[in-house]
C-alpha cells in the first residue's frame, strides 16, 4: 500500500516537473549548458586522471604496498583493517563518489566485511583536493588561501567522524585477500578507462538533473539569491558554491559555508553514491547522517581557521 503511494507521487511529481520543462524551456537550455560547461572544463580534468589511478592501484591491490607501520596507525586510531586504511588514501586523493566505488570494489572481492564497508563511507567522503583548490578557491572565491582553509577543514571533518565514531569493536580480519589475477597491463587500463568514464556520465547525468530542478525550484518561486544558494548547495555542490561566491556576504561566512556544502555533499552526490551500492546490501542511511555531522564539524573547523589565518596573516 505505502509502496503504491509513494509510486503515485512520484509519477505526479515527475508529470509536474515535465510540465515545468515544457514552459521554462529557456531556463533548462541554460542549466544544461552550463552544467555540461562545468562538467567538460572542470569536472574532468580535476577527476578523470584519479578515477584511472586509483582503479589500476585497486587492481593491483595497492594494499600491499603501503608500509606495514602506517596502516597499522591508522587501524588503531580509526579501529579499521587495512583495506579501509587503502580506501580512506585513495578516496582523499581521488574525491567523491569514488569513495563509494572504492568500497564497493573492497566489498565485492571480500576483502572487508558489510559493516566496514558502512563505517567507511562515514569518514571517507573527500572532495577532489584539486577541485577544492583549483575551482573553489581559485575560480570562485579568487582566494587561494580560502581554498586551502575549505580542504583542510573538509579533511579535519572526515578525521574526527573516524576517532570520535570509531566505536569499540575491533575490525573484522576475516577478509579475503586476493591474489591479483592474471591479467596484461593494457587489459586493466582499458577496463579503469571505461570504468571512470562510466562514472564521469553518471557525474554528468545527476549534476545537469539537479541543476534543473533547483534553477526551476527558483524560477517558479521566486526565491532571492540566499536561499537560492542553499538550495542550489543542498542538491549540487558545484552551482551551490558559484551561487555562494555572489552572495554579499562576509567571506568567513562564504568559506564556512562552502566548507559545509563540500561536507554535506548534496543530493546529487549522494544520488552517486547510491548508484554505486545499490547493487550491494550496503545501507546508505549511516553515510547520509553522518554527511550532516561532517557538515557541521567541517564548518566549525572553518570558522577557527578562518580566525586562525587572520591572526597568523
Amino acid at each position: 500500500m505505502i509502496k503504491n503511494i509513494i509510486n503515485t507521487l512520484i509519477v505526479f511529481l515527475f508529470l509536474g516537473l515535465l510540465v515545468l520543462v515544457f514552459l521554462e524551456r529557456n531556463v533548462v537550455f541554460e542549466s544544461v549548458s552550463y552544467s555540461l560547461k562545468i562538467w567538460t572544463t572542470t569536472l574532468i580534468p580535476t577527476m578523470f586522471p584519479f578515477f584511472v589511478i586509483s582503479d589500476i592501484l585497486i587492481s593491483y591491490h595497492i594494499t600491499q604496498y603501503i608500509p606495514s607501520f602506517i596502516k597499522n596507525v591508522f587501524s588503531r586510531v580509526f579501529h579499521v583493517s587495512e583495506n579501509v586504511v587503502t580506501i580512506f588514501f585513495l578516496s582523499c586523493i581521488s574525491g567523491f563518489p569514488s569513495n563509494a566505488r572504492n568500497t564497493k570494489n573492497f566489498y565485492l572481492q571480500n576483502l572487508i566485511s558489510r559493516e566496514e564497508a558502512e563505517r567507511a563511507l562515514t569518514f571517507t567522503h573527500f572532495s577532489n583536493p584539486i577541485f577544492v583548490l583549483t575551482v573553489v578557491g581559485g575560480t570562485f572565491f579568487h582566494n587561494e588561501i580560502y581554498g586551502i582553509i575549505i580542504l583542510i577543514s573538509h579533511i579535519l571533518g572526515n578525521i574526527l567522524i573516524g576517532i570520535l565514531f570509531r566505536g569499540k569493536s575491533t575490525p573484522c580480519k576475516n577478509y579475503t585477500t586476493l591474489k591479483t589475477k592474471s591479467q596484461s597491463f593494457s587489459q586493466v587500463f582499458i577496463h579503469s578507462i571505461k570504468s571512470s568514464i562510466d562514472t564521469l556520465l553518471l557525474i554528468a547525468g545527476t549534476l545537469t538533473f539537479f541543476l534543473i530542478v533547483s534553477s526551476l525550484l527558483i524560477q517558479l518561486f521566486s526565491f532571492s539569491p540566499y536561499p537560492g544558494a542553499i538550495i542550489k548547495g543542498g542538491l549540487e555542490i558545484t552551482m551551490g558554491l558559484r551561487e555562494l561566491s555572489y552572495l554579499g556576504i562576509a567571506d568567513i561566512y562564504k568559506v564556512v559555508i562552502a566548507a559545509m556544502f563540500l561536507s554535506f555533499g548534496g543530493l546529487s552526490v549522494h544520488l552517486q553514491v547510491i548508484s554505486q551500492i545499490v547493487e550491494t546490501d550496503i545501507s546508505y542511511f549511516p553515510f547520509f547522517v553522518f554527511r550532516l555531522i561532517h557538515a557541521l564539524l567541517s564548518g566549525g573547523c572553518a570558522y577557527f581557521l578562518f580566525h586562525l589565518m587572520k591572526i597568523l596573516i
